[in-house]
């Protein structure tokens, strides 16, 4: 056995803290990196950027306020609050009102519809947009589809645990 053993065991662990200090560093660039992706794709289905972080912040803190939403996702509070209305009247987000013992004003929680019920919203815009689309040249007097042709395009969504 050499003296230079307790040097090699520290460098060991050395370069074991440093490949576990890399390894977290990506993770947490992938999580960053997937939620910008759902955020991406949400904000196609939710019109907005604003409304999407929202709708991600809702999902993983049900229940919360709109000043807890301004906190979370970094946006001016009128802005998240604007945005809940929208999103409430459009029944994407639900809203109860907070129960306190306390007098004075009690806020609402909202929470967030599952991702299931949001496509389900959706599809109907979709598929009658599609229909237009195929449509098109009917609607101008070109050659087009036939009159019992109307919607060429149906669109189904299944739960996946409809499945199970």
């Amino acid at each position: 056995m050499s003296g230079d053993e307790p040097e090699d065991e520290a460098d060991s662990l050395e370069d074991a803290e440093d490949v576990r200090n890399r390894l977290e560093q990506e993770a947490d660039r992938a999580v960053d990196q997937f939620d910008e992706g759902i955020v991406d794709m949400l904000a196609w289905v939710l019109d907005t950027e604003t409304r999407a972080r929202i709708y991600v912040a809702l999902r993983q803190h049900p229940g919360s306020t709109s000043d807890e939403l301004a906190d979370l996702t970094g946006l001016y509070p009128s802005t998240v609050r604007e945005a809940l209305a929208e999103l409430h009247e459009e029944r994407k987000v639900t809203r109860e009102k907070r129960e306190s013992d306390g007098a004075g004003n009690n806020p609402y929680e909202y929470s967030a519809i599952a991702p299931s019920e949001l496509v389900e919203t959706i599809v109907g815009d979709v598929q009658a947009e599609l229909n237009t689309v195929f449509n098109l040249d009917a609607h101008l007097g070109g050659v087009g589809p036939t009159d019992d042709a109307e919607d060429p395009v149906t669109i189904s969504v299944e739960d996946a645990t409809d499945e199970e």
